[in-house]
This record gives C-alpha cells, structure tokens and sequence, in this order.
C-alpha cells in the first residue's frame, strides 16, 4: 500500500536481461515489491542466456559492460566470454532477490491496453493472463533471428543451424562446414571452428572492417587489487567511460579514415593477397556495427578455411551453389544471419489507445520519446528502445530504466492513473534525433545494415554521446506529456 492508501501498482516486466535485471533492482530500491519478470528462457540473461555460439565474448571492455551497482573484480580479461557475463547476470539475479520475481519459459504473445481500467492485460503462450498497470519492454534489440531467403534453404538435409542457436550436440570435427554471413558472429566463431572443421568454407556477402583490441588476461595481482580496492574498480570503469564518451556517435566521423588504416595494417597478416583485397571492404568504417577481433585475420592462413565472395544462388540437399556456377558439397550450414533488430518492443503485439497496434503505429519504423516512451501507448516503457544504440547498452540502460522508475513513482506519487507522451513532442524529438543521424557521415554511405527499417531510417542508432543521452533523461519534461488522475 501507498502513504495514501491506494494498493501499490504492479508492473510486468518483459524479459530477464539486463534491461529485466537492473529494473527489477531499481524498483525494489525505490520501494516496488510487486513486480513480475517474464522470460521465454530458462534464465536470466537475454541474449547472453540463448547465444552461446563457440568464441562468444563481449564487444564492450568489461569495465563498463556491468551494472555501476554492482563492479565485478573476477572478470578474467577485458573482453570476457558468454559464460562469465551470463554468471554475473545469475550473481545480480540471486543477489538482489529477483528470482523470486522471475517467471521462467513464458513468452509474452499480446498486451492490450484497458482504457477504462487503466492497465495492460498480457496474454502469455500458456493462455494465461497477467495483468499490470505498468509494462516495462525489456526484449531491446537482438531478439526474433533473421533467416536468409535463399532458394532451396528449406530443403538441406545436412545438419543446420543459426548462429544465435547454436546446436552444441552436433561434433563438427572433420566435416565441412559452409557459414553464410561474415559479420558479428562469425568473426568469432569461424576462428574457432575451423580449428576442428575438415574444411570451411565462409560465404561473404560484403567484407566488414575488424579492429584489433586489447585483450591481455587481467593477471591474478591485477584482481586482487580490484577485489580489495574498490577505487581501482572504479578507475578502470571510468577511464572505459572517458575513452568511448567523449567522442560518441560524431567519432565515426572524425576517425573513420583512421580506422580504416588500421583495419587494414590488421589485415596485413592475411598471407594470401587475393584473399586480403577480399576482405577490404568498400565503404567507409563506420558505415557498418563497427567489429573487434584478434583473431579473424589469422584464420585466413588456414588451408582449410575458405572465403567465398560469389553470391550464394541456391543451395541443394547436400551443397551450396553460387553465382559462378561452382557447388561446394556441405556436411553442416551454420547461418550468420543476424537479428531482427529493428523491432524493439513491437516482437509483442502491443495494442495501445484506440486499439492502435504497435506494428501499425510503427508502420515507418519504430520510434519513441527519448527512447522511453512512444505515443498511444501510455505506461509502457522501453528500455534499450528506438535510436538507443551506442557505446555500453547496459550502461544506456540503467539511465532509461531510473527514467521508467521516476515517472512511475510520480504517478504514484500524485494519484494518476497514466501517463503517455505528447504525439507531436515525440514527432519533435524524433525530427531533432534524425537530423543528428544525418550528420554522422559514414552512417549516410549507403550500407545495408541492421541500422535501418524498411523504411530506410535509421531507428537503432542514438546520434550523441552516453552522457548526453543520461542528461537528456534526467531533464525534467512533464510539458511533454498528458496524465489522467485514478
């Protein structure tokens, strides 16, 4: 119950990854015990629960990819792999007492707003019900996989599987592996499979720029020293952060050539030319999700690992054909495909004022208010929302998800029933973020990538600097919305 009485609102979280998590872990501080946190897996996690492909570490040096509640001293380097980020979401869960909290292989289907009631109804896959008078979306960017549309896909008889899926049951020693797609995940596991495949062969649809990184272990002194001097935790936080902010997204613009000039010096240990000028890509850095790996390059020296840079036209029971005319016979097609990554919260059918549906009001591609909040659909929250994307996600994360508490808490506070954000201060907001886009040079270089929405917008991509997103955030804006009291 409230000071004045009135019961305490519920809310339904969607999805136990980090925007679940650090949720769950500011609404107990701000004194919220009746939460619920619905997830599809088995655990908590998001991503980092279900892809757990060979090679998976984090792109984020480790420093600033965690909660600044909760700074790990036992991470074994900079850059650690899934198992180690997926322990310290389970440490964060159990820690904070979010379990209890947590409804584990459930898959949020629809969520329709009631008007008259003021709450949101979701409808799970089990047919049941639950209801809440806030949604907080915690499903972000990388949910639903995308499949390539390939003719003759669906009749391999080989072993296949995506990427984000990986079928650890299957042994891949001495087969010969085709992998389509070489971009995020298979710069890290193509290194690692080819390690066990007989043969492998990469099928390359456009060559990406890869950085080198520093990725020396953290030695056994340097974690003692983190685990009993909490400053040095701190420091190495902050030298993360006064590395990645200050340049935020305009540093595409002002380093791209130098990027490139040291991608290329990187490629240099490709022995093989022909196989080198393959691999240079022909936009400008930038253009693209920007890709950190020591080992990619080097895999190239491997007789036994392939880059094809014909287009895939078909794929039979047994091989993959390209344009060329050649077939190369496959034991096992793994998909490097990628994420459906411009849905954010519409993987749920949402339906909001008027029975709108969030597909439909997203029919130009997803946009929101501040990332938070989008029209029509009143006490829902994004977290990792439309044009959020920047340096550390869980770092953006924890500003949006102390926005979604402040607002619930003045609803409480002040006996309102909802709050929804003004259609034209989000069309505002979003005409201002577009136009930032606009000015980030290498975005605008015509590259097909996970950035934009059929459209042709950019909906992922926040144009500034994480600690003007925190800023942004932080100003109040109750101008820009409308309220009903309860």
């Amino acid at each position: 119950m409230t000071e004045q009485g009135r019961r305490a609102p519920r809310v339904a979280i969607v999805g136990a990854g980090a925007g679940g998590l650090t949720t769950g872990v500011q609404l107990k501080k701000a004194g919220f015990e009746d939460f619920v946190i619905l997830e599809k897996n088995r655990g908590v996690g998001g991503t980092w629960y279900r892809t757990r492909y060979p090679g998976l570490v984090c792109d984020i040096a480790s420093p600033l990819y965690q909660f600044s509640f909760e700074l790990n001293p036992e991470w074994s380097g900079p850059y650690p792999p899934q198992s180690e980020l997926l322990a310290y979401f389970e440490h964060c869960a159990e820690k904070y007492g979010l379990l209890p909290h947590c409804r584990f292989e459930v898959t949020v289907q629809r969520a329709v707003w009631n008007e008259d009631e003021a709450r949101w109804a979701l409808t799970l896959d089990s047919g049941e019900t639950v209801e809440a008078e806030f949604v907080v979306s915690g499903v972000g960017m990388f949910g639903d996989l995308v499949y390539p549309e390939i003719e003759g896909l669906d009749s391999f008889s080989g072993t296949s599987f995506h990427s984000a899926d990986w079928n650890w049951d299957h042994d891949l020693g001495g087969e010969t592996v085709g992998v389509v797609g070489s971009a995020a995940s298979a710069i890290q596991f193509v290194p690692e499979i080819v390690k066990q495949a007989g043969q492998v062969h990469l099928f390359q649809r456009s060559a990406n720029w890869v950085l080198p990184k520093e990725d020396a272990p953290y030695t056994e002194e340097q974690r003692e020293v983190f685990r009993t001097d909490p400053s040095a935790l701190q420091a190495a936080r902050d030298e993360v952060w006064n590395t990645l902010d200050p340049g935020g997204a305009g540093a595409f613009t002002m380093i791209h050539a130098q990027m490139a000039e040291v991608c290329r010096e990187a490629m240099a240990v490709v022995e093989d030319p022909e196989v080198r000028a393959k691999l240079l890509p022909d936009y400008p850095w930038g253009c693209k999700r920007p890709l950190l790996s020591n080992h990619y390059y080097r895999a190239f020296n491997r007789p036994n690992l392939e880059l094809v840079t014909e287009g895939i036209e078909r794929i039979t029971p047994a091989s993959v054909v390209t344009t060329d005319g050649s077939e190369r016979p496959i034991d096992t097609l793994v998909l490097a495909t990628g994420y459906e990554t411009t849905r954010f919260a519409s993987v749920v059918d949402f339906v909001g004022r008027g029975g709108v549906a969030i597909a439909d009001a997203w029919s130009d591609g997803a946009q929101a208010y501040k990332g938070v909040m989008t029209a029509g659909f009143p006490n829902l929250f994004m977290l990792y929302g439309p044009n959020t994307n920047g340096d550390s996600l869980i770092t953006t994360i924890e500003f949006e998800a102390e926005y979604a508490i402040r607002q619930i808490q003045r609803l409480v506070d002040e006996g309102l029933a909802w709050i929804d954000v003004k259609p034209e201060a989000m069309a505002a907001y979003n005409e201002k973020v577009q136009k930032d886009i606009a000015a980030v040079e290498p975005w605008q270089a015509g590259c097909r990538d996970y950035y934009r929405s059929p459209s042709g917008r950019v909906v992922t991509q926040w144009p500034g600097r994480m600690s003007e997103l925190r800023q942004l955030l932080e100003t109040p804006d109750l101008d820009d919305y409308e309220t009903e009291r309860r």
